[in-house]
């Protein structure tokens, strides 16, 4: 599974090299305020669905309770490959592993924000006649099942149980080494590289660890020269605040169904702080630790599963 190449917990930023900074055009944005600025788009903001692609595992003519599955950022469905055909083994019920707006092979578009990405995940589960599903999301995608879960347009009979993973509803500046992965990104496809082994030395300017390294490799659209990524570099370098934000602050909405947090114990993204937070907005919450960083289906695919198959099942 990819998503194990991130460290196990990543709570302080890594330094970025100065030259990683002057190789990316300065007003790329997700809206625009004038060169150099951006604007953090409001939750409101219109946007129209995109298709997603999915990997679909078990029987599609099955429309109720299906799990559904969204992976972070700078992931994909493939991520999530295992765990999928575990669950769907498990649950005896179909799922699904999507590939979220700019990841994967879904469209690029904007805005990046997780009000739009809720909308695509609804608009998937209309276009599949989906009811009485569970939505399972790390990280971002953590973020835009609560997004879907609080969306005012929610259908009444759409969603039964929710799972996050290690991931709060709260609003907070991302850590600057994904900025930095991102501009890495930039110069790699802009330098017009021959090769992954070129590649990796620009990653290596940034980060020490190689299986990071094969990660975000994974995103590249192919080995032919020269290199470039499937994901557009431009719309994610351009949305990180939005990224890091959260479309509805506490008290403004609320899902009162069966909801599992999923914390893992040496990442600090759940904590004392955001907790009282997370209860505001599901208020049927149960929070569960697994001894693991923040990549807790990574490092704990047996545990994680069990967690997720007994919350579902029940």
């Amino acid at each position: 599974m990819n998503s194990h190449f991130f460290r196990a917990s990543r709570t302080n930023a890594l330094p970025t090299p100065r030259s990683l900074f002057n190789t990316l055009p300065s007003d790329l944005s997700c809206a625009s305020t004038g060169p150099g600025r951006r604007r953090v788009s409001s939750s409101a903001q219109h946007s129209t669905p995109v298709d997603l692609e999915y990997d679909a595992y078990g029987s599609a003519r099955e429309k109720s309770g299906a799990l559904v599955i969204l992976h972070g950022l700078f992931g994909s469905k493939r991520n999530w490959v295992s765990l999928a055909k575990a669950f769907e083994k498990d649950l005896r019920t179909p799922v699904y592993a999507l590939d979220l707006r700019n990841h994967g092979s879904s469209p690029h578009a904007e805005p990046m924000t997780y009000a739009a990405m809720a909308e695509d995940v609804l608009n998937f589960c209309q276009k599949h006649s989906l009811s009485n599903i569970s939505l399972l999301g790390h990280s971002m995608g953590g973020k835009v099942v609560m997004a879907v879960a609080l969306h005012p347009s929610l259908p009444p009979m759409l969603l039964s149980h929710l799972v996050v993973a290690d991931i709060a509803p709260s609003r907070a500046r991302l850590s600057s080494e994904f900025e930095a992965y991102l501009r890495a990104m930039y110069r790699i496809e802009t330098s017009q590289l021959q090769t992954k082994k070129e590649a990796q030395e620009i990653l290596k300017e940034i980060e020490q660890d190689p299986m990071v390294r094969a990660f975000l490799l994974t995103n590249l659209a192919s080995d032919t020269p020269p290199l470039r990524f499937r994901i557009p570099i431009n719309i994610l370098m351009g949305c990180i605040p939005e990224i890091g934000s959260f479309p509805y602050a506490p008290g403004e909405r609320q899902w009162d169904g069966k909801t599992l947090f999923i914390k893992g114990t040496k990442s600090n993204y759940i904590n004392k702080n955001n907790i009282p937070i997370a209860e505001q907005f599901f208020p049927n919450m149960e929070l569960e630790h697994l001894d693991a960083g923040h990549w807790v289906h990574a490092e704990r695919p047996n545990e994680f599963r069990k967690l997720v198959t007994d919350f579902v099942a029940s």
